[in-house]
């Protein structure tokens, strides 16, 4: 299981994730692999390190907040965040909690999907629901 803030671009928005790496001073800049019909190279800014988002990136969009859906999905990011960080991923209890928060975000993950996630860290975890 890892954490990741991303900003994907089309290769004309290059300048713009780069700026985002300098800015911040943590993360990368790397190249993106394309799974649809679109030419276009794709890259992405990217930030795992979890001292980086807690002290870095969650602190600057917390003070200045995204507009739109995607502040939604943020908050959800950060609770994510924040269970990992209070050792919630380490019981079968607080995995289910993150998995039906992740479940609920951005790029939804299938139940089916979550529940194979849970089970390779936790041998004995059932789809309840």
């Amino acid at each position: 299981m890892f954490h990741e803030f991303a900003v994907t671009q089309a290769a004309s928005g290059l300048v713009c994730l780069e700026q985002l790496h300098r800015f911040f001073g943590v993360g990368a800049v790397v190249a993106n692999r394309r799974y649809d019909n679109h030419r276009d190279p794709l890259f992405r800014y990217v930030v795992r390190r979890r001292s980086d988002l807690l002290e870095r990136v969650i602190p600057f969009f917390q003070q200045h907040p995204l507009i739109g859906p995607k502040q939604q999905d943020f908050e959800k990011f950060v609770r994510c965040l924040e269970l990992v960080q209070a050792g919630a991923h380490l019981t079968v209890d607080g995995l289910v909690r993150i998995a039906r928060i992740a479940e609920t975000m951005n790029r939804k993950k299938p139940r089916r999907q979550l529940v194979g996630i849970l089970r390779d860290h936790t041998p004995d975890i059932q789809d309840t629901g």
